[in-house]
């Protein structure tokens, strides 16, 4: 058997490449159903249990307040251990995120409601979102650079777009585990069903701790520890050398991550409340529309390797524009089936950003920053996009009716395709040399 340059055999380099593939997904995917199972449960009982005296209208602001604050703390996340993970490594840092998120969540689980501890309930519920959102926030970067790093250069985009596979199995673990309880419990949903969903976290996550245990430090970085090249303060280091590139991957995620939290969280509420189907159809909807994505994500991902990042994710920044008032007419119908085919359809337009986006931004930094640039990058949009989202979307619905909201997606897709063709398009480039990001 051939050695490969990390003193691997050919056959056990390609074992490590499935190991780290399969990690990055199984971890992933174990983190945002953490996440997601939040945002649902805001939708759909935390004004209930934790704000039981606002109106529907200030309990739904409020519950989405709470949810926004998960995403201010990504950005956190990310500086923090994308100063380790650009230190000691990628795999010893998504230990710690793994760990983080899954205590943080079965917290949640136990936390009694405001009628039982009054004001400490929604204290406690903001302090294990910021948690959340900590952890989130650190695990992103590091599982697409996992199975990135590990990977064929060549099949870059669709490595990367694994780890983001995570997101859809995350949302259809997470919100069908509650669209199975809400059916189930029926009453009783609110006091006890939609705790044991974060409940069972404890036990994904010891499966995902199992998986990654398993897996060798990534190739380039190795390398990047041999050769002395690491940076005493990585995150500092990147803001200094790439601080265009940090700001314009922020940007071109609002095409991307803002429609996402409108199609997945914000439509639950419009679907509940605005046209009066039940939590039941609204939940199953979104699960089957997690499903769509589940396979256009990695297609997409694969499509950047053919025809360059750029211009895959650049049409779905257009197609956003396309899509948002029609998107809109069609859940105004209020007919089941058209409700659930657009909910699924929007999807694919979701996808033609997100598959090809964790190549796109974490091709634009050097191995030595990659963690700490590509996360930032990406999490700092979760203050300016997706966390704001819902709750920009409830308020706009309240003052101005759902036209402002698609004015508001189209906005959004005009931001996003001004930043991605601002930002230089390294498909086809060795990036594990420094040469490459000697002009940025």
């Amino acid at each position: 058997m051939t050695e490969s340059s990390n003193g691997l055999t050919t056959a056990g380099h390609r074992a490590q490449v499935r190991k780290a593939a399969t990690a990055s997904v199984v971890g992933t995917a174990i983190e945002w159903y953490d996440f997601f199972l939040y945002n649902t449960a805001a939708a759909v009982v935390f004004a209930e249990v934790f704000f039981p005296k606002s109106t529907p209208y200030a309990g739904t602001l409020a519950a989405f307040a709470t949810n926004a604050v998960g995403f201010a703390a990504r950005p956190v996340g990310a500086a923090i251990f994308g100063h380790w993970g650009d230190r000691i490594g990628r795999k010893a840092t998504l230990i710690v995120t793994l760990l983080t998120m899954g205590v943080a969540s079965a917290l949640i689980g136990v936390l009694p409601g405001t009628d039982s501890i009054g004001i400490a309930a929604p204290i406690i519920l903001v302090v294990l979102r910021v948690l959340q959102g900590i952890a989130v926030g650190g695990e992103w970067s590091g599982s697409v650079l996992l199975s990135m790093e590990w990977g064929d250069q060549r099949r870059r985009g669709l490595m990367a777009s694994w780890p983001q596979a995570g997101v859809p199995i995350g949302l259809i673990l997470g919100t069908g585990a509650m669209s199975l309880l809400a059916a189930t419990t029926g009453d009783t949903f609110k006091d006890w069903g939609w705790r044991v969903p974060f409940l069972a976290s404890l036990v994904l996550v010891a499966v995902g701790l199992w998986v990654r245990l398993k897996v060798l430090e990534t190739p380039m970085f190795a390398r990047v520890l041999e050769r002395g090249q690491v940076a005493r303060l990585p995150v500092v280091e990147v803001l200094r050398r790439h601080p265009k590139e940090v700001v314009l991957s922020a940007l071109l995620r609002v095409s991307e991550q803002m429609p996402f939290y409108l199609y997945t969280t914000f439509a639950i509420t419009y679907v509940t409340q605005q046209l009066g189907l039940s939590r039941t159809v609204a939940l199953s909807a979104v699960t089957c529309a997690a499903a769509v994505e589940l396979v256009a994500i990695p297609f997409f991902g694969h499509l950047s390797d053919r025809v360059g990042r750029r211009l895959v994710y650049a049409t779905g920044a257009a197609l956003l524009a396309v899509v948002a008032f029609p998107y809109f007419v069609l859940l105004n119908t209020g007919v089941v089936l058209v409700v659930f085919l657009t909910i699924m359809i929007t999807q694919i337009q979701h996808a033609m950003e997100y598959g090809p986006q964790a190549s796109l931004i974490a091709e634009s930094f050097p191995t030595s920053l990659r963690y700490g640039g590509a996360g930032l990058g990406y999490q700092l949009a979760s203050i300016i996009a997706g966390g704001p989202a819902p709750l920009i979307a409830t308020w706009l619905l309240h003052d101005y009716g759902w036209q402002a909201i698609a004015i508001f997606m189209i906005v959004g897709a005009v931001v996003g395709f001004a930043a991605v063709l601002a930002l230089p398009d390294r498909s086809r480039i060795d990036i594990s040399q420094p040469s490459a990001y000697k002009t940025t």
